[in-house]
């Protein structure tokens, strides 16, 4: 990081990545050319996370050839004007992390993963969640990652004297 000020916590990043709506997950192509895309990404602890998707297709096919991936967060991005020398500049919370993807053969682990997607973003629907699942598991491909160190997490914000708060100063 080369603005070592604005770092914050492992801790603060997981709480980034908890309330994006959307985490970007980067993964090289068997050809070595990157490609990200936004993805429902949620976690069961600090280090293992889980999405989901079709049995098929680009993601599945470069974690295959290279299973080491990257997932980021931004989260409060805000454009504003600097207050102490009127200079433009963007607020923001942001998150990233690097870890190992693999495909969820256990149906135990695939359901606890597909339950916590769904007590995530639709809490409020978990009574079609069994049935949800005697449909469609068996067609429903789980991929977890496990990060190979902690996430980190960085800042830029002002309080409100106008003050950057660095060195993960909390207001």
């Amino acid at each position: 990081m080369r603005k070592e000020s604005r770092a914050m916590s492992a801790e603060w990043a997981l709480g980034v990545i908890d309330k994006a709506p959307f985490v970007t997950l980067s993964v090289t192509r068997p050809d070595g050319t990157p490609y990200g895309l936004p993805l429902n990404i949620v976690r069961t602890d600090d280090h293992t996370f889980y999405f989901h998707c079709a049995g098929e297709g680009e993601k599945l096919d470069c974690i295959k050839a290279n299973p080491n991936v990257c997932i980021s967060a931004v989260g409060r991005c805000k454009p504003t004007v600097g207050p102490k020398d009127g200079s433009f500049t963007l607020e923001y919370q942001s998150a990233i992390g690097f870890g190992i993807a693999e495909v969820v053969i256990s149906d135990e682990e695939k359901i606890l993963a597909l339950r916590t997607i769904c007590q995530r973003f639709l809490p409020d629907n978990m009574h079609n969640f069994e049935p949800s699942i005697a449909r469609s598991l068996a067609r429903t491909t789980v991929v977890r990652i496990t990060l190979t160190q902690p996430l980190t997490g960085k800042r830029k914000q002002y309080d409100s004297h106008g003050e950057e708060m660095k060195y993960g100063r909390m207001e």
